[in-house]
């Protein structure tokens, strides 16, 4: 798929009561999954960048009666649609341009970066994999939210909440890259996945990322949660000048949601779950925000 900016019905209205104050200059995009643009099976983003994003292979089928907060309209659906098959035919949402979004410029050389919104879990996890022989393999990954590197195929990204194996178990991870090409960092939530996202109920991720300090959290419902970093050196060649440490002065190529590879040449890593509210900034909110964040839309 390519889109340059999408398809955005019109401004953005992202001093909407539903986000948190502190966070709105810096809410580069916004996806409440009930704002369909003139085609509806785009999404209109109600961040600053007016990036409108496609509902992938589903359409508008994919906006579903589902509230994750009081706030809530519609939610998104994504999943696997046939199992059994090698194809490129499940449900997903993003943008992918290989020349890069130019709407999206606020994460070309940036200090940091936060992505966060609700998820739930509503069939399998992880899907059966298609792209292999074996009727009893699995993905070794469930994709959730995450904005694309500069030189991406639909896959590679500078800030990701995803699920994936670590030391031999699936984990809830955020995962960041500072410079195009170079090596990610992983942060791996301590506690079981299914604890953290248990089947049929909405919960509220986040994930920060600040590529100058090489620190990277994340949270649940408004908590942080206890972690680990999975590489011990310097994947982000933080150490020596210059100083300030920013990601790659280039447009990234997009945004993934519920899978990797946007732009629809193949299926990897579905999720069968549901997402709303799906936030993403150009700087690293604060504790204190995303508890903030969760509290404005629940309390």
């Amino acid at each position: 798929m390519a889109g340059g900016s999408g398809s955005p019905a019109a401004g953005p209205d992202y001093g909407s009561s539903d986000v948190l104050p502190s966070l709105r200059r810096d809410l580069v995009a916004h996806y409440d999954f009930s704002h369909p643009a003139q085609d509806p099976a785009v999404e209109r983003d109600r961040g600053r960048s007016g990036t409108g994003i496609q509902l992938i292979n589903g359409g508008d089928r994919m906006r579903v009666p589902d509230q994750a907060h009081r706030h809530s309209g519609s939610a998104l659906q994504v999943q696997q649609i046939n199992p059994a098959a090698a194809g490129n035919d499940d449900w997903k949402a993003g943008i992918y341009d290989d020349r890069a979004v130019e709407s999206l410029r606020a994460f070309s050389g940036a200090r940091a970066a936060t992505v966060m919104g609700w998820v739930k879990m509503t069939g399998e996890n992880p899907s059966p994999n298609s792209n292999t022989a074996d009727p009893g393999d699995r993905y070794n990954a469930i994709g959730l939210a995450g904005v694309l590197s500069g030189d991406s195929n639909g896959h590679d990204v500078r800030a990701l909440l995803e699920l994936i194996q670590v030391n031999g178990e699936l984990r809830l991870v955020a995962l960041g890259r500072r410079v195009d090409g170079g090596a990610s960092q992983t942060f791996a939530a301590e506690a079981h996945w299914q604890s953290l996202l248990p089947r049929g109920e909405w919960v509220f991720l986040a994930a920060t990322f600040d590529y100058d300090t090489g620190e990277m959290a994340l949270y649940r419902n408004g908590r942080p949660l206890p972690g680990f970093y999975t590489r011990t050196d310097d994947p982000w060649a933080l150490a020596g000048d210059p100083e300030p440490d920013l990601t790659t002065a280039g447009d990234p190529r997009g945004i993934k949601i519920g899978g990797s590879f946007p732009q629809n040449t193949r299926e990897n890593n579905p999720c069968n779950c549901r997402m709303d509210s799906l936030m993403f900034l150009a700087r690293a909110a604060s504790p204190q925000e995303i508890l903030g964040q969760y509290r404005r839309v629940t309390w």
